[in-house]
């Protein structure tokens, strides 16, 4: 029987030769965990019941978790231990004739797990390294470059302070080499991986024989960076130092009053509208030093442009008019989608398919592509959709607190598109649900003062205040969280247009809005109040005119306001603001080009034959010098010949048969006398000799009888007086 050996301990016991990965690592033990060597899973099989009678269990421990479904099994009689001088893996072959299959009882090969480790510890020590280096690098480098620019505002130091910033960069090193020194040299138990944050790092850790590997940064300019902290928070605590109002361009809309602005969320184009009917188009990319716009058309007829606003998307523009159909037109002013007008002789709004009074103002839905809302005098907030122009999408109508209509004066949408807010002319403020059409989620209804027009309601970016412009000269600002008062209002803003605007600034740390003034009694003003204490705290003179309407894009960072004067300014901050304003600004005027005008008018007809094709004009210019160049066709012409003629001309009045008709037959003989006169001249002779009339009556009527003409009365007394009118 075989027994357990010493030399059989450590080396790799496979269930076949084939299967190396189910090699085991046997130990000194006498029972196997695994099952089934050789598939020896059931006793019926005489060959299976020959080899194990001669084998006892003994215990392995596998390399991989387990054995599966195979059992390390060893002849159970001693065997001899290996000679000296044999290799020690070279395979046994009284164990091979045994177990019947060469390759058994081979020693597997090796490893030192702890030379292993300690060869992946110094790897990643020196990764780790090197990554701490390249880190400090391009911080050292943006440093410098921050160092830089402040140096470029501000005067230059002296030199020592330049020495001792050297010197701290060097020691810097310095000591960030020694640390990456010591850390090499450390023992293996040290932990691998990036440093922790700086407050971990101030904070004192107390771990046994584990440290970090690889130094931190060291700190490099406090007192500037101290400073720079001390400027941020400084701005951070006044935002009225963001507000981009060094410098401002102004665009010419026309003479009549800019009541509508609107920008493209990319800030690319504003559009302005106004009283004149007018639509314009400016492109800031494609403006120089002229500020002309490049397209004006009037959408809407003659009615006055109230509300102007670009889509979400950018690629639309909503039309709000005095008219009752709202219309949306492309960015290039080709009109998309007009909506449909309603029945006013409904007596219930909600069953019209559209307004049927004059609109006041629109908005656009800030997630749904498409969708939009208009307020009108027909007591009605309507949505609508630009696929389905012929009838609206819903209806809200806005509601007393007897029930009683009330005609909204703006409208709009909340940030994320669930609530939709109207100011009515009761002076009530009604917000609803945007799927519940019935009854408002939030009604206030003493927000302004009875019989005024509120001309804006306006959220804030995080969607839980709402801003609204009185017709009463006030501003005020609302939770809507709780919506029973408002949180701040400030008065004294005199407003004469129903479209006045209020808006927030990118940061809702600021809300902005003009004031009105009447014609030479001062300047329109812009006012800036704080939300956090609603305190004024700037203004902006804008023109000797009402600033009408204002607006802050985020992405721009630059103001536009539009004027009653019909002005659209801009202002902006070279430092503060991007692109827009300060893209037309650095380009030159464009020299105008000399009139050039056509010799006459022609229809272009570029498809048409060659034969009916008509040549192309040129100016008069080149043409006129070509003919001064021509002998021919800068000849002066003869002038006419007076008398009988001379030099082969023959005169006018010569002595040809033509010349004598003209002169005597061929002449305008006209009598230009009195026609009175000229009959009478042959009265006498009638008389005398009478030949047309007076022969016809010599028998019947020798002497000339006259027929009496009665007057009107005579035959008025001589009617009976049955036929007389009766007065």
């Amino acid at each position: 029987m075989f027994t357990h050996s010493e030399s059989l301990e450590g080396s790799l016991c496979g269930a076949y030769a084939r299967q190396p990965a189910r090699a085991v690592l046997l130990r000194r033990s006498r029972f196997l965990h695994g099952r089934c060597l050789l598939g020896l899973r059931g006793h019926s099989n005489p060959r299976r019941r020959y080899f194990l009678s001669g084998l006892q269990r003994v215990s392995c421990s596998c390399l991989g978790g387990g054995c599966g479904s195979f059992a390390c099994w060893l002849p159970a009689m001693e065997r001899p231990g290996p000679s000296e001088g044999s290799d020690p893996s070279a395979p046994d072959p009284q164990l091979a004739v045994t177990m019947g299959f060469t390759g058994f009882g081979k020693k597997a090969r090796t490893f030192d797990l702890e030379a292993m480790f300690e060869q992946t510890r110094r790897t990643a020590v020196e990764r780790s390294r090197k990554t701490l280096e390249a880190r400090e690098k391009e911080e050292e480098m943006n440093r410098d470059k921050e160092l830089r620019r402040q140096n470029e505002d501000v005067e230059p130091t002296s030199s020592g302070s330049n020495v001792v910033r050297d010197c701290s960069k060097l020691s810097s090193r310095d000591t960030s080499s020694s640390e990456t020194e010591e850390s090499s040299d450390s023992s293996s138990d040290e932990l691998i991986g990036p440093p922790l944050p700086l407050k971990m790092v101030e904070e004192p850790v107390n771990h046994m024989e584990e440290d970090i590997i690889g130094p931190l940064p060291p700190p490099l300019g406090e007192e500037e960076e101290e400073d720079d902290d001390d400027g941020d928070s400084e701005e951070e605590e006044n935002p009225v130092r963001k507000i981009p109002d060094s410098h401002e361009i102004t665009l010419r809309h026309g003479t009549k009053t800019v009541s509508a602005l609107g920008l493209d969320p990319s800030g690319a184009r504003l559009v302005t509208g106004g009283y004149d009917y007018d639509v314009k188009f400016w492109d800031f990319a494609g403006m120089d030093a002229s500020f002309k716009a490049f397209r004006s058309l009037q959408p809407c007829e003659c009615h006055q442009i109230k509300s102007l606003q670009y889509s979400n998307t950018g690629d639309m523009i909503l039309v709000v008019s005095g008219s009752s159909q709202a219309k949306v037109i492309d960015r290039d002013g080709f009109e998309v989608m007009e909506c449909i007008k309603g029945d006013q002789y409904i007596v219930d709004m909600a069953n019209t398919k559209g307004h049927t009074a004059m609109l006041h103002t629109g908005s656009w839905h800030p997630k749904i592509k498409g969708e939009f809302v208009t307020c009108s005098n027909d007591a009605t907030v309507r949505t609508w959709e630009v696929e389905n122009p012929k009838k609206q999408k819903s209806v809200f109508k806005p509601r007393t607190m007897q029930g009683k209509k009330v005609i909204p004066t703006t409208c709009t949408y909340s940030r994320d598109g669930n609530l939709i807010a109207a100011a009515c002319q009761n002076g009530s403020i009604q917000i609803w649900d945007r799927n519940m059409t019935v009854h408002p989620k939030f009604h206030y209804k003493q927000a302004h003062d009875l019989g005024t027009d509120t001309s804006c309601v306006a959220f804030s970016y995080d969607g839980n205040v709402l801003a609204s412009r009185g017709g009463d000269d006030t501003l005020k600002l609302w939770d809507i969280r709780q919506f029973n008062r408002p949180l701040f209002s400030a008065s004294g803003l005199p407003t004469m247009f129903p479209m006045t605007d209020c808006c927030f600034s990118p940061d809702d740390k600021l809300i902005v809005t003009g004031t009105s003034v009447q014609r030479g009694c001062g300047s329109g003003k812009l006012v800036f109040f704080e939300r956090r204490t609603f305190q004024r705290v700037y203004e902006i003179d804008i023109t000797d005119a009402s600033v009408v309407r204002c607006l802050w894009h985020p992405k721009l960072n630059q103001i536009m306001v539009g004027t009653g004067n019909g002005l659209a300014k801009v202002y902006y901050d070279p430092n503060k603001s991007q692109r827009g304003a300060k893209l037309c600004v650095v380009k030159t005027q464009r020299k105008a080009k000399q009139a050039e005008t056509l010799t006459q008018d022609y229809i272009i007809t570029p498809h048409a034959l060659p034969m009916f094709r008509e040549p192309r004009q040129r100016s008069t210019r080149k043409q006129l010098e070509k003919d001064r160049l021509d002998p021919l066709k800068s000849h002066k012409p003869e002038p006419p010949v007076a008398g009988p003629g001379r030099g082969g001309r023959v005169g006018t009045h010569g002595g040809t048969l033509s010349s004598y008709i003209v002169k005597n037959i061929a002449l305008d003989k006209t009598d230009d006398s009195n026609p009175r006169e000229a009959i009478l001249r042959h009265a006498k002779a009638a008389e005398d000799n009478p030949y047309w009339v007076s022969p016809a009556y010599s028998k019947t009527q020798p002497k000339t009888m006259f027929a009496q003409v009665e007057s009107d009365d005579e035959e008025a007394k001589n009617e009976p007086e049955w036929k007389k009118r009766k007065i």
